[in-house]
């Protein structure tokens, strides 16, 4: 796009950031007394449409999000690949396994990807991934011949997992945007962090690390897996000589505590995109924006429906971009 597009794109960014849930809203949320009154609420902001249940009104406000930028940037979405990649591997996931299952679900796919649903299925279905692009199509056709042979999903995942991480680290780096890069290379180390902790904790070999740990720059790949092949102790201690000492102190609390400083991070980050006027950037943090506060009001709505104290979902809310 040109610098002159992204300035009318930026300036619609800034209307729209004034619709954005600010923390009092979303503290406001927590003391409901159920899920429907929070419902009710998020109604009153412009969120979903009447009669929705809340899975269907967190895919609507997700599809607004990207019909937006489709609107803003027009032919030009492959700058925002770097976030779109990742529905295309849950896409690509979701396919082979209905496949090798011979199951049909409903509502397991998402939009706003780079490569068409109606690809993706076909190439499971018919078990040829040579219409998808580079990683994709070798890591689907990887997953689905252990599939079928194995049976063992957890691998398939794995490959699929750190094809995606990957995928993503490298449209980061593509892209030449500094707010993009940052985002695709600390998705894929919380993505390697995570998987390593899930390995350590169900006594994964070395074999099943090296198959599923991905390369990115700010961690050291072989590091890590010998930490993850002595313990979840040894993966926090390796952490704290990294750019991720803050999130091993997370980490030894909960998962779920170091998801949130994951999340909360990249929005410290790109909060001084609030004053930009030119370039991607403004846009890149919007939607990083929207999804902090699309999982933060599925942590409120999950916690109401689980009856969780009020703490407890106070905790796990994540940082707001205004």
């Amino acid at each position: 796009m040109a610098e002159n597009d992204y300035v009318y794109a930026v300036a619609r960014i800034r209307a729209q950031e004034m619709k954005l849930l600010s923390a009092s809203f979303l503290e406001q949320m927590i003391p409901l007394p159920d899920e429907e009154a929070c419902l009710r609420l998020l109604a009153e902001k412009g969120w979903g449409s009447p009669g929705q249940d809340a899975g269907a009104m967190l895919s609507e406000e997700h599809k607004k999000t990207w019909d937006l930028m489709a609107e803003l940037t027009g032919r030009h979405m492959e700058i925002f690949d770097v976030f779109r990649l990742e529905n295309d591997y849950h896409n690509l996931k979701a396919a082979v396994k209905s496949t090798c299952s011979d199951q049909q679900i409903e509502g397991i796919y998402v939009e706003a990807g780079t490569v068409p649903l109606e690809r993706i299925r076909a190439a499971a279905s018919g078990n040829d991934f040579s219409g998808l692009p580079g990683r994709m199509a070798s890591a689907g056709e990887e997953a689905m011949d252990t599939l079928l042979k194995t049976g063992d999903g957890q691998v398939c995942d794995c490959i699929l997992d750190r094809a995606a991480l990957e995928d993503i680290c490298e449209a980061g780096r593509k892209s030449g945007e500094k707010i993009l890069e940052e985002y695709g290379e600390m998705r894929c180390a919380s993505g390697d962090i995570r998987i390593a902790v899930r390995c350590a904790r169900t006594g994964k070999d070395r074999t099943f690390l090296e198959r599923a740990v991905a390369d990115c720059r700010s961690l050291s790949r072989q590091q890590l897996i010998d930490a993850a092949a002595a313990g979840v102790e040894a993966i926090c201690t390796y952490l704290s000589h990294t750019d991720y000492a803050d999130a091993a102190a997370e980490l030894e609390k909960s998962m779920s505590a170091f998801e949130k400083w994951c999340d909360d991070s990249l929005i410290r980050r790109v909060r001084p995109e609030l004053y930009d006027s030119f370039g991607p950037g403004p846009l890149a943090a919007y939607i990083l924006a929207r999804e902090s506060e699309i999982r933060s009001v599925r942590i409120i709505l999950s916690g109401k429906r689980n009856a969780m104290p009020e703490q407890a979902i106070r905790e796990r809310v994540r940082e707001t971009y205004v």
